[in-house]
């Protein structure tokens, strides 16, 4: 598949460079020294810091201290916008928490690995391949099924995570689709201009062949995030998809990135999945 104006950055696997890479944000640089900057005094709202200590997102933290799941010193806190200061001891569940530093780590994920924290018939856990990335719990951004590689997002930042995986800020993914046959030009047409599948219309952004590869891959861009949809929607035409990779989420790749190996986002991939 050919990215639209940036056909170098791609890996030897098919991947892609993302658009934002030589991205610079327009902004007035600031001329003169600010002054009369109201002074903090450290507090920050009870949601928020639910959030920073990666125990939901801030939306998911109001519902936990709505229905008295959370304590500051000792008391309950049910009311909306409470504020905790420094010093403040506040528990969910009856266990102390603190914020945590976001950690963000890239996994270029391998097949046969479960996209889930645990697993109760004790399968892989794409877990295991992150465990010494960082002190802290991380979680999984979204799901890559067991037989499905490439790009795979974890970090402890509850609000970056839901923004990420909700419908309304359509997050571009890229895969790297190979199929058991060829796909017919007529039905490549078919997915550009969109299908009906059981549980609704589904319109791709990109779709095409890869340069240089059989017309059994194909490379594919689509903002959508229901279960299954790359391998529903060549079944739905009656191909069985064989190899699927992800190469691009939110911006990102796995470029220089071997299969099963991590690494913690810099400071400028930080910045761009925040102004998404």
């Amino acid at each position: 598949m050919q990215q639209k104006g940036n056909r170098k950055g791609g890996d030897k696997k098919g991947g892609f460079r993302p658009k934002g890479k030589n991205y610079k944000p327009k902004y007035k640089q600031q001329t003169k020294k600010q002054t009369n900057i109201p002074k903090t005094d450290g507090s920050m709202r009870l949601n928020k810091y639910l959030a920073h200590a990666g125990i939901a997102s801030r939306r998911e933290a109001d519902d936990l201290i709505k229905i008295g799941a959370v304590s500051v010193n000792g008391d309950i806190i049910t009311e909306m916008g409470y504020k905790v200061k420094p010093g403040d001891k506040v528990q969910f569940n009856g266990e102390t928490i603190k914020p945590e530093k976001k950690v963000y780590v890239l996994l270029n994920k391998p097949k046969n690995f479960i996209t889930t924290t645990e697993d109760e018939k004790g399968r892989k856990t794409v877990m295991e391949l992150v465990e010494k990335s960082a002190p802290v719990r991380i979680y999984p951004v979204g799901r890559l099924d067991r037989n499905t590689t490439g790009v795979l997002l974890f970090t402890n930042d509850g609000d970056l995570a839901k923004k990420l995986t909700h419908p309304k800020h359509k997050v571009e993914k890229i895969y790297h689709v190979k199929l058991d046959k060829n796909l017919k030009s007529s039905d490549l047409e078919k997915i550009r201009e969109g299908l009906k599948l059981e549980d609704g219309h589904i319109l791709v952004d990109e779709i095409s062949f890869i340069k240089g590869a059989p017309h059994n891959e194909v490379g594919i861009k689509i903002h959508s995030g229901r279960n299954r949809i790359v391998r529903r929607i060549f079944e739905h035409l009656g191909y069985n998809v064989i190899k699927l990779d992800r190469v691009l989420f939110a911006g990102l790749t796995k470029k220089d990135l071997k299969r099963g190996h991590w690494r913690h986002l810099t400071k400028k991939e930080v910045d761009f999945l925040k102004m998404i």
